[in-house]
């Protein structure tokens, strides 16, 4: 079954490989896409045990329609060619590549995915890639590693490393974080492909949903998360609501009926909708009908 279009995976969760009681919390969660991470979310001594439950996982995934997805340890790592054998004979959806810099990181990972479709008879290009640029490098260098492979269709934006890497200090208002974000969603339209916005890591569902907004009024339409419990009010927040709706069918309305009488333009709640603005409204209303068919 094909996967959603990255426009409509508003939700991805990360969490731990080796806690099957985080598993049922995330199953639960109602997320659009799930991160089993067997990087920083997994101590090394546990790596092994998290991959022997990567199968019944992603089965479980299918079961409730959500996206699976594995994030590995880099291929040079120790941990990153078992990483990889094992993701991959669980046939996830999305392989997720951690501290991505480099496109030839992303051009290894393609060839070496593409050799374990071929031997586990997998249809070739079916698993997608998602780079999670967490360092200053990934951030600015983010076209040249999404152009690296044709299975790359979103990039993700790190919160904690990259914080880390700026020597920024972390705060619930990310003030540390904008222009990482502001830069990130300019750089992946520009390679058309789907920023997905950092996660929001501290507990509170009010300041999530802050950050959810602020980012959507950038022009993001999905963000990471770490809590489950978090999910269902991001999803909302990247859901068009039905005043949204309405704005969104009375520009196009007024535009339509300005042309229709020979105008270049019309007046809507005191902005003057030209042709860029009744796009964005289109494109609105055509992805909301696109979410519904979802649900």
């Amino acid at each position: 079954m094909p996967l959603p279009d990255p426009d409509l995976r508003r939700s991805w969760l990360f969490g731990p490989g080796a806690d099957a009681a985080a598993h049922a919390a995330m199953l639960a969660s109602g997320a659009d896409a799930l991160i089993v991470d067997l990087e920083d979310f997994t101590p090394p001594t546990r790596r092994a045990e998290a991959r022997a439950l990567l199968a019944g996982w992603v089965t479980r995934c299918r079961e409730v329609g959500c996206i699976a997805a594995v994030r590995i340890n880099h291929l040079e790592h120790a941990d990153g060619p078992a990483d990889l054998a094992a993701a991959m004979a669980a046939r996830p959806d999305v392989i997720a590549y951690p501290m991505a810099e480099h496109a030839e990181q992303l051009r290894a990972l393609d060839g070496a995915v593409a050799q374990s479709e071929a031997t586990l008879g997998l249809p070739a290009g079916g698993v997608e890639l998602l780079p999670v640029c967490e360092t200053a490098l990934g951030v600015v260098d983010v076209r040249r590693i999404v152009a690296a492979s044709p299975r790359i269709r979103c990039a993700l934006l790190g919160a904690e490393d990259l914080a880390n890497d700026l020597c920024a200090e972390r705060g619930p208002d990310a003030v540390e974080l904008d222009h990482a974000r502001r830069r990130f969603v300019l750089e992946c339209r520009a390679a058309r492909v789907e920023p997905i916005d950092a996660p929001y890591t501290f507990s509170d569902v009010d300041g999530a949903v802050r950050e959810a907004a602020y980012a959507r009024r950038l022009g993001y339409r999905s963000k990471s998360l770490v809590r489950p419990e978090h999910a269902a009010a991001l999803n909302a927040v990247f859901t068009p609501d039905e005043a949204t709706l309405r704005h969104a069918r009375a520009v196009v309305q007024a535009f339509d009926a300005a042309r229709a009488r020979g105008e270049e333009r019309a007046l809507v709640d005191g902005l003057w909708v030209e042709v860029p603005t009744v796009r964005n409204a289109r494109r609105v209303l055509e992805r909301a009908k696109r979410l519904r068919g979802l649900a």
